[in-house]
């Protein structure tokens, strides 16, 4: 689609605006595309790209900047990825540790952010059903009692339950060693099928405290089974592309907010192979024109079980971002497989 020639002055304007921020004019080309040609030639080859709906001109400026069509051709075309050291490559393996499904998935999450400085995503497939391993209620006071989870992983959750009437100490114990023994290693929507029979032989103040529990069990596995995680939003503010249009930066998390939007976003990474790159609007969800998004799957027992990935300004260093994305994807795996 487009001759060498312009294919040299292309690259060397997104990378110079990917550097820079600034709009790129025939003098800056004429420097950093190692290209001979005259300031005329520039010009009317930057005049076909503009034509081609890859660069535009602000009206502000003489300098030109990529579009969003723009920044595809260079990434799909021209980006030359960086490949990472292996020191850097030990240091984000270091931040891995397996010994927790759910708390190396979160790890992710925060490392993508802290080393690209934009938003770290990790997005999970949605589990069917949840167990758990053992619960335990504590009383708290007259009618407040502390339901503790404990799933297969070791992960802990806590909820509080307000019931009718006042429990003792024994009757807690009763309820949780009947559910201990006779469900332990199932999963709530389990344990409430399940229940449904038994509870008719229980004695009804029992069968009131463990239907609290059932509901409580069933709001903290929907909670725990949020489908991603994201760090560091915070650190979008202070992107100048962004930051500036508080127009742009509401529409951005907004897309956070619309957890749909995003999944969709990632959920399209699932079925490709390697390293995705969407760019604003392009994914068919609605997202800003100056954010991208750089995604990977990860795996687990040779599965695809989600995605991770970052959330920046489409004038990001690709060929920076595109590697992190993939080495965090591929340690991910292996973290999982151990965990």
């Amino acid at each position: 689609m487009l001759d060498k020639r312009a294919q040299v002055l292309l690259k060397t304007l997104v990378e110079r605006y990917i550097a820079e921020g600034q709009p790129v004019g025939s003098r800056t080309l004429s420097k950093f595309s190692g290209l001979d040609l005259s300031p005329a030639t520039i010009r009317n080859v930057m005049a076909d790209l503009e034509d081609l709906g890859f660069i535009a001109s602000p009206h502000t400026s003489a300098g030109r900047v990529p579009t969003p069509a723009g920044y595809r051709f260079f990434v799909d075309t021209l980006l030359v990825v960086k490949k990472l050291e292996a020191s850097e490559i030990h240091n984000l393996e270091n931040q891995l540790h397996p010994d927790n499904p759910r708390r190396v998935i979160q790890q992710a999450s925060s490392l993508l952010s802290q080393v690209t400085h934009f938003a770290g995503v990790v997005m999970t497939v949605r589990r069917a059903a949840v167990r758990f391993r053992h619960i335990e209620f504590l009383k708290l006071s007259e009618r407040r009692i502390l339901l503790i989870m404990v799933t297969p992983e070791g992960d802990v959750q806590n909820r509080i339950l307000l019931t009718e009437r006042n429990y003792s100490a024994s009757e807690l114990t009763e309820a949780a060693n009947f559910i201990n023994q006779n469900y332990s290693g199932q999963s709530f929507e389990d344990l409430r099928v399940n229940l449904n029979r038994e509870l008719k032989a229980l004695r009804q103040n029992m069968g009131e405290l463990m239907t609290a529990a059932l509901e409580a069990g069933d709001r903290a596995i929907s909670e725990d089974n949020e489908r991603y995680f994201i760090s560091g939003e915070h650190n979008l503010l202070s992107v100048r592309d962004l930051s500036h249009d508080m127009t742009r930066l509401r529409q951005l998390f907004d897309l956070f907010e619309r957890k749909t939007s995003l999944l969709q976003i990632l959920d399209l990474s699932l079925r490709g192979q390697g390293v995705q790159i969407f760019i604003g609007g392009e994914s068919g969800v609605a997202a800003p024109n100056d954010v991208s998004v750089i995604a990977a799957p990860y795996e687990l027992n040779g599965e695809i079980v989600g995605t991770v990935g970052v959330i920046g300004p489409t004038r990001m260093a690709y060929d920076r971002v595109v590697p992190i994305v993939d080495v965090t994807a591929k340690l991910l795996t292996s973290a999982l497989s151990q965990a």
